[in-house]
């Protein structure tokens, strides 16, 4: 097994995480895939941490890219990768549980443990983290939310998300994933540069009949937001674009027309309150993202036909049968268990 943490200007965050990786990760093998840095993250690798192997990627890649780019070099002797992000605190046993339940289905290609958010504030670690939380689900317009995080919206943890279960996507931020089958399936979009490419590549890997799992019985600590804080335009801008590109490449044939525009209807009402809100930045990164997704078409278009769509969003596992936005939105749902339960999978 490979723990594979990428980092670009990481320093602070692999001097903080790492100690726990090498302490808990039960003899894996741990990389540091560099996306050539500008700070000393390397220099500090070598003489704290000599037991890291260094990945040198030749630029700053991306997220995508950069995991791809690294992934092809550590060789055929793992049988798993972990994408760990360098803001993780991770726990002792976190991988058993998650590598076991792999090796009990062979059917079973990626899995996430629960996430919760690192803090210094014992209350504020109860609470789940937003990226991945107790499990990734999409709803029928392929809106992402986690058990335990429905938008912004998080909830503490008492235990309530603990079982193993069928999720739809897992967590980019601490993914345990079966190598095979990323090569099979080319790991991760590279255009996507960062943000939803976790739930395009697990979207992709239900396509192609394999399975995504949630593990409450391992859980990690995520700080969040360290690359790119949630109020950048730069991330508002990768959300919209990606989100577009995301549900385009792997929404079933029958259900993509009316997907695709209730999304940019959506996409244009977030846009105007985001105007009136003042947010001039954010409203100007919705239109780029739109325009950007239109001129690339022809390139979306060649992606879902070399992974075409087989399942509608019935028949994937972790899809709600419903409107996230109106359940959130119009009817004040703010937890997962307030969820209309006969919508759930």
């Amino acid at each position: 097994m490979a723990v594979v943490i990428l980092n670009w200007n990481g320093r602070d965050f692999l001097r903080r995480f790492l100690p726990s990786v090498l302490a808990h990760s039960d003899g894996a093998a741990v990389f540091v895939a560099d996306n050539a840095s500008s700070d000393d993250s390397v220099a500090l690798l070598t003489q704290e941490f000599p037991q890291v192997r260094v990945l040198q990627n030749p630029s700053n890649l991306g997220f995508c890219e950069g995991y791809n780019h690294a992934l092809r070099q550590p060789g055929p002797e793992f049988s798993y990768y972990v994408l760990l992000n360098s803001d993780v605190e991770v726990t002792a046993g976190w991988l058993r549980p998650q590598r076991e339940l792999l090796e009990s289905n062979l059917r079973i290609a990626a899995c996430q443990p629960k996430i919760r958010q690192y803090s210094e504030s014992p209350v504020e670690r109860q609470q789940f983290e937003y990226a991945g939380a107790g499990g990734g689900y999409l709803d029928q317009l392929g809106y992402p939310f986690c058990r335990g995080r429905l938008f912004d919206t998080l909830e503490p943890d008492a235990g309530q998300y603990n079982d193993p279960r069928p999720v739809a996507w897992a967590t980019g931020a601490c993914m345990l994933v079966r190598a095979t089958t990323w090569h099979e399936l080319g790991g991760l979009e590279p255009t996507f540069f960062a943000h939803m490419e976790e739930i395009d590549l697990c979207w992709r890997l239900q396509n192609a009949g394999y399975e995504v799992w949630y593990h409450g019985g391992a859980t990690v600590f995520h700080v969040g937001g360290g690359t790119l804080h949630k109020s950048n335009p730069r991330k508002t801008y990768l959300n919209f674009r990606n989100g577009l590109a995301l549900v385009y490449k792997n929404t079933h044939p029958t259900e993509l027309p009316a997907v695709m525009i209730s999304r940019v209807a959506l996409d244009w009402v977030a846009a105007l309150r985001l105007l009136l809100q003042g947010a001039t930045a954010d409203f100007q990164a919705i239109l780029r993202a739109h325009w950007h997704f239109v001129r690339r078409l022809s390139y979306w278009r060649t992606q879902r036909q070399k992974f075409p769509p087989r399942l509608r969003a019935i028949e994937r596992a972790g899809v709600y049968q419903g409107s996230l936005v109106w359940a959130y939105f119009g009817q004040g749902k703010r937890r997962f268990s307030e969820l209309d339960p006969q919508r759930l999978p």
